[in-house]
């Protein structure tokens, strides 16, 4: 699919690999201008380096999500580098502690949660009022079917998700009859940094195994066939075609279209 997006300016979150990468390259390549944001400046710039290389416009600026203060500098340096945010990607995620509680830390338990939970909280609170003003903006939400069904031994990634996803339902709520559009999506399974950090994760082999068990059982084809099937979903999330699926939780499985005419009938 390809969207006309010049004169956009998105900001993704965790852009500086796996799929955070993938969706901003996907977006610099309709013509958007990309901010790009994650703890490590030297990834942000690779991928910044990579888009500008193509002919895109692309601004590396780090943050960790979690942080108020950072993320508010990391929205300004934006804005004034390339124009008001009016798509953004909350895609920072992680999927640690691995184990049941009464086992994990509870700390590290929390530290997930103010990832998944707090960083979007934080990134929407900066930009979607700048969006509701312009009376035009799209937030995407990187969720995954975890955050929809019980999963023994992954609470603090399941937990984290079905909030993030309830989180998208409320803003798409307050924020409809202001132009706003905000989504939750699962992504697809992906072979990225984070697969492989699952895969070679002592804890995870210990208490997920049926996971590891699946991300072993992916190929890169079928990889490679979620990856473009994610790319698609963003740009025809972002496209403005399918406002009136705002609120809802999408997966690669999901025809839009259908979903729209049901949503309209």
């Amino acid at each position: 699919m390809t969207a006309d997006l010049k004169g956009r300016v998105a900001l993704v979150t965790g852009a500086g690999r796996g799929l955070g990468e993938i969706m901003a390259q996907v977006l610099a390549s309709q013509g958007a201008a990309v901010a790009l944001t994650a703890r490590s400046q030297a990834q942000i710039e690779r991928v910044a380096s990579d888009i500008v290389s193509l002919g895109g416009r692309a601004f590396a600026v780090s943050a960790d999500v979690t942080v108020r203060a950072q993320v508010e500098q990391a929205v300004r340096e934006s804005e004034a580098a390339l124009g008001p945010i009016d798509i953004l990607i909350n895609n920072a995620g992680k999927d640690e502690p691995f184990g049941p509680v009464g086992y994990i830390d509870p700390d590290e338990w929390w530290s997930a949660q103010a990832v998944h939970v707090l960083g979007p909280m934080y990134m929407m609170t900066a930009v979607v009022p700048g969006m509701a003003e312009r009376g035009r903006g799209h937030v995407i939400n990187v969720c995954s079917m975890a955050g929809t069904v019980v999963q023994p031994n992954m609470s603090a990634y399941a937990v984290g998700k079905c909030t993030e996803i309830r989180l998208a339902q409320h803003v798409a709520a307050e924020r409809a009859a202001q132009g706003v559009a905000v989504f939750a999506i699962e992504p697809g399974t992906i072979l990225t940094g984070m697969a492989d950090n699952t895969l070679n994760s002592e804890e995870a082999q210990r208490w997920v195994p049926d996971g590891i068990a699946y991300l072993k059982s992916i190929t890169p084809e079928q990889s490679e066939a979620s990856r473009m099937r994610l790319e698609e979903m963003v740009l025809q999330l972002v496209s403005g075609r399918y406002d009136a699926l705002s609120g809802r939780y999408l997966e690669p499985t999901d025809n839009f279209d259908e979903l729209l005419e049901e949503t309209n009938s």
